[in-house]
């Protein structure tokens, strides 16, 4: 090729490559997007540098976009495009009530379920990532939900995920829905009526090629199954009958080198399955909680980590690869404190760590289960529902008062700053082209260097 011609080519590829990233459809590259529950990986680490580690409310907000109703759903960055879900509350509907519990072979309501008696819209909102302007609104269903949820949870838990194509929300009981890129409905898949003790729905739908995987556990675990629909279609490929009570984790896709294993946690087993024909390949004791915390997986991706804080807390990592049910020699170690009810933990580089509701940090080994810290604490009393993202050797632990506690990577406890936005925020955080998006209690925010 002439020196001139090579020229040229290099431009034109150069132009189609800018093009196709400034599509609100096309996929930009590496860390720009932030695609599904706790990003690429599910992991909650970004590999984008040069974030801003100082804001409040006025300083390095590029926006602040109100939201209507109440969502504890992550926000979902892809291209152009941020999408979120909402629930509307509205009136009381007479005669309207939660589905029944039974407990010790009594009817049952815990003390704090509220919800099922109210009309609800559940929403999926697109906004523009460089503005925070709402591109579109749509309503994905209304009526009076099937179960209660936790008066301090909201219908819209689940975070949505996002191929640049499609976005796939899911409201449990109420539906999985995806729109494309416009906010056309594409299609809806109702996965039946599933009890959740009164707490509400809060596993995300998880992506794998042309499939999207939704965990639907519902209490009793009769009737509990993990399903893969066609995403063009919404036609089920899969479904795997689960005895597992409801669980309220997301399942996590790892590549072992080998094969890719689909990680689902629960109280009575941990399973692990074929994402392409949820074939089980292996299964372990749960977690005996809550299945509340996502699992992660360890650095080299040769063992996964899963947890839960109530009533017991527990951590241990399994050995990845294995077959039919787990044997000790599969798990690499355990650790019996420092786990949270809500958050899950964050693996980052050679560590992982925990975090309590309260933000205690423990600081573990990811390999060996070997303790580096303990007690690692934030600087002022807070309570955490949003789990812990890490970037540019940091972690960032957001608080439900809206402060973010900005951690130094390593195996020493150190607080770098904290920043507030003076708002509750329950949302974990999305990291998407050079910004921070947290969501808080009414508004969206996006975070990042002041522009030159």
């Amino acid at each position: 090729m002439k020196p001139l011609a090579k020229i040229l080519f290099v431009l034109l590829a150069s132009l189609l490559t800018a093009l196709a990233l400034s599509s609100p459809e096309g996929a930009a590259a590496g860390d720009s997007n932030w695609p599904q529950w706790r990003g690429p990986e599910g992991s909650g680490v970004s590999a984008e540098r040069n974030l801003p580690e100082e804001w409040g409310e006025t300083k390095n907000v590029r926006w602040k976009t109100p939201l209507p109703g109440k969502g504890h759903s992550s926000p979902v960055v892809w291209g152009k495009r941020v999408f979120v879900t909402t629930a509307i509350e509205g009136p009381i509907v007479p005669g309207a009530k939660a589905a029944t519990h039974i407990m010790g072979g009594e009817q049952w309501k815990h003390p704090d379920s509220v919800g099922a008696d109210r009309r609800h819209s559940f929403k999926v909102i697109a906004l523009d990532r460089d503005t925070g302007r709402t591109l579109w609104e749509q309503t994905a269903w209304e009526g009076t939900p099937y179960d209660d949820r936790h008066r301090k949870s909201s219908y819209a838990s689940a975070t949505p995920a996002t191929d640049g194509q499609r976005v796939y929300a899911y409201f449990g009981s109420e539906g999985l829905y995806a729109y494309d890129v416009s906010g056309k409905l594409a299609w809806k898949f109702m996965p039946g009526k599933m009890g959740t003790v009164g707490m509400g729905n809060g596993t995300s739908p998880v992506l794998y090629q042309n499939l999207v995987i939704v965990q639907a556990d519902e209490e009793e675990g009769k009737n509990s199954f993990i399903v893969a629909l066609d995403k063009k279609t919404g036609k089920e490929v899969w479904r795997t009958p689960r005895k597992v009570q409801v669980s309220w984790a997301t399942p996590l896709l790892v590549n072992t080198g080998k094969r890719t294993e689909l990680i689902a946690s629960g109280t009575e087993s941990v399973i692990s399955y074929d994402p392409a024909t949820g074939k089980e390949l292996w299964r372990g004791k749960g977690v005996e909680s809550n299945a509340i915390p996502s699992p992660v997986a360890t650095a080299g991706h040769d063992m996964v980590v899963v947890s839960a804080g109530y009533p017991v807390k527990v951590a241990y990592a399994i050995r990845l690869g294995a077959s039919g049910e787990l044997k000790d020699a599969d798990i690499a170690w355990r650790y019996a404190k420092g786990t949270a009810y809500v958050p899950s933990p964050i693996l980052y580089g050679d560590y992982i760590y925990l975090l309590t509701d309260k933000g205690v940090m423990t600081c573990l080994d990811a390999r060996t289960g070997e303790v580096k810290y303990e007690g690692g604490r934030v600087p002022v009393p807070a309570s955490f529902t949003a789990s812990p993202v890490a970037f540019d050797g940091k972690i960032l632990l957001t608080s439900e008062d809206g402060d973010t506690f900005i951690i130094k990577a390593g195996p020493k406890h150190e607080v770098l700053r904290t920043n507030s936005l003076g708002e509750p925020v329950y949302a974990s955080p999305a990291v998407a082209d050079g910004k921070l998006f947290i969501r808080g209690e009414k508004h969206l925010y996006a975070i990042g260097q002041a522009a030159k």
